[in-house]
């Protein structure tokens, strides 16, 4: 059996068509590349000898944003048309993108494994942006086809052979079984959020028969149960990583393998976490994965999963404690539970940073599933950035699902997403990592956005008032941010991130224009403004509505450094600034009060 059906000369060449459209763009973005007016909205970018040239139609939307006719674009040397291949386009311009000799072979393989997925997604059944507008929750998740929209090389999932994509890629929507292992108490840490425990956690997830099997192979190796934690782990994982570099572990019990858990799974966008489809009411159960993917070795730390449950604790109560949040009806979904392994040898070769400390952990995160009411349903954020291969926006979709007018269907998006965002950061100096994967939305049933869930706490949180009173276990989530860098949590991370993006898609299918886009932005920055009259100080300090904002360049940390792009511990040391970008809501800044 052919494994790679997908790899064919037509898919192929879509793909390098859709990523060298991508890479122009989003290069020109962040100013690695120039494109040089030659005609009523023609541009062209040359190679690094000038021997090559991209040729290609586009406008510039606000946020020096690059939108880009896939059709249009022609590779050119001399008079000779050539394919367009993304590998070649940057070989052709590896200085000026900065990509060193170390990096660039890495990079290569992480883009030839994004045109790789790429042509698999095109290969599948199509299905319209009408018909996932009214899809369930898991549909629309494994339909998602083009992850991170910033990021280039954003299916690299280096390690993953063909059969592996096939089996755990979350557009390939298999089933997963997930192995379970039983590690000794002394070499592992489970810690938990305060309304649940070990016990009371692995009952609900098991299941009294499935938790007496495994068990009983515990007890036939002569072993008692109460020393162990029962540990789920990727299957990959288990097979790739575990089996052969924590032999010894195993042979001395430390770790034993107990076999296939019971239930379903399937792999959601983030490739590590897992969906329970048989028992959607469960957790998710997030899992280290050794396999480079988007400037990260995406393993999980023992160490860091420690503090997990008291993070998402603390967090959950400040919502719940919080007038105006709660009137947004934000909610997160809690990592319940955490558990780690350390494996004493590779901790003591090693330095925090090493991915062999990042080789055996997992979490349990609650579903949003029980939180329903009747006639609501789940989305991940991803999807409003979705058009399908005709070029239809999902997220247009939903507005003509929903009955509502564009900028009314927005406006009620912007309150459920972006007040909570304002509110957090002003209020108390918090800032998420509020990234489509990252959000899960509540929809009704006509499409109509009722509230957002954020997830993914832990790891990317931070709180960057140096002196906030936080409790011992969450002192973690502190970070000292220079002040003219804290508000790039909304400018870039928001802005320029995600809403770049869903204006250009909205104005592209001829929804709502970016204009009317902006103008709703600003109109719900401007009444949360005015809802906390209190905080008038601190909106003076740091002026959503500044003319100009610094550039933060997400592609070149990947082009500089594609295994560790960021110390998560101290996230703005990498921040790679260039320039400035004109405030698409400065134009609509409400006028400065009366002085009295």
């Amino acid at each position: 059996m052919n494994p790679v059906p997908h790899l064919r000369p037509d898919t192929w060449a879509a793909a390098n068509r859709l990523l060298v459209r991508k890479a122009l763009a989003e290069f020109a973005h962040e100013r690695l590349l120039v494109p040089e007016p030659i005609g009523a909205n023609r541009f062209v970018v040359r190679g690094d000898d000038r021997s090559v040239e991209y040729r290609f139609t586009a406008r510039l939307l606000w946020l020096d944003h690059w939108q880009i006719a896939a059709d249009s674009i022609t590779r050119w040397r001399g008079d000779s048309e050539l394919p367009l291949d993304a590998v070649d386009f940057l070989v052709e311009l590896r200085r000026t993108l900065g990509l060193s000799e170390q990096v660039l072979p890495v990079y290569l393989e992480e883009i030839s494994s994004t045109l790789s997925g790429s042509a698999y997604k095109l290969d599948k059944t199509d299905v319209s942006a009408a018909e996932l507008a009214g899809a369930g929750f898991q549909a629309v998740e494994t339909g998602m086809t083009d992850g991170h929209p910033g990021f280039v090389a954003n299916n690299g999932r280096i390690g993953f052979g063909g059969d592996d994509y096939h089996r755990y890629a979350p557009e390939a929507a298999s089933p997963v079984h997930l192995v379970w292992l039983a590690a000794q108490r002394s070499h592992s840490t489970f810690t938990s959020c305060a309304d649940t425990d070990y016990q009371r956690l692995i009952e609900g997830e098991l299941g009294a028969a499935e938790l007496a099997g495994l068990h009983a192979v515990l007890t036939g190796l002569g072993l008692d149960p109460a020393d162990y934690h029962l540990f789920p782990v990727h299957p990959w994982q288990w097979s790739n990583k575990l089996s052969v570099t924590f032999a010894g572990e195993l042979a001395e019990r430390r770790l034993v393998f107990l076999g296939e858990g019971a239930d379903s799974y399937l792999a959601q966008q983030s490739i590590r976490t897992f969906f329970n489809t048989g028992h959607p009411e469960k957790h998710y159960v997030k899992t280290a994965l050794s396999v480079l993917n988007m400037g990260f070795m995406r393993g999980l730390s023992a160490a860091y999963m420690e503090a997990t449950p008291a993070i998402n604790d603390w967090l959950a109560r400040l919502i719940a404690e919080d007038e105006l949040l709660r009137g947004t009806r934000l909610t997160i979904i809690r990592e319940h539970a955490a558990i780690g392994y350390r494996h004493r040898q590779y901790e003591a070769a090693t330095d925090r940073y090493s991915p062999y400390r990042k080789m055996l952990a997992a979490l349990w995160r609650e579903s949003p599933v029980p939180s329903l009411e009747p006639g609501q349903r789940l989305a991940t954020m991803a999807a409003l950035l979705h058009t399908d291969r005709a070029g239809r926006s999902l997220a247009a979709a939903l507005i003509d699902r929903s009955g509502l007018a564009p900028a009314a269907w927005l406006r009620r998006y912007l309150d459920a997403y972006l007040t909570p965002l304002l509110h957090s950061f002003y209020a108390y100096d918090l800032a998420f990592m509020p990234h489509g994967e990252n959000v899960i939305l509540v929809l009704d049933e006509a499409g109509t956005v009722q509230r957002a869930i954020f997830k993914d706490i832990a790891e990317e949180i931070v709180v960057m008032d140096p002196l906030a009173a936080l409790p011992p276990e969450v002192q973690r989530i502190r970070a000292d941010i220079p002040d003219h860098l804290k508000l790039l949590s909304i400018f870039t991370d928001v802005f320029d991130c995600f809403f770049r993006y869903l204006a250009a898609v909205l104005d592209e299918a001829g929804a709502l224009e970016q204009e009317d886009f902006w103008r709703a932005v600003a109109d719900c920055v401007t009444d949360y403004r005015e809802r906390v009259p209190q905080l008038a100080e601190k909106f003076e300090r740091f002026d959503p509505f500044a003319e100009r904002f610094p550039l933060s360049c997400l592609n070149r940390l990947q082009l500089r450094d594609n295994r560790q792009m960021v110390d998560l511990a101290d996230p703005t040391a990498a921040l790679q600034l260039v320039g400035e970008l004109a405030n698409p809501i400065a134009r609509f800044a409400p006028p400065a009060p009366a002085a009295s």
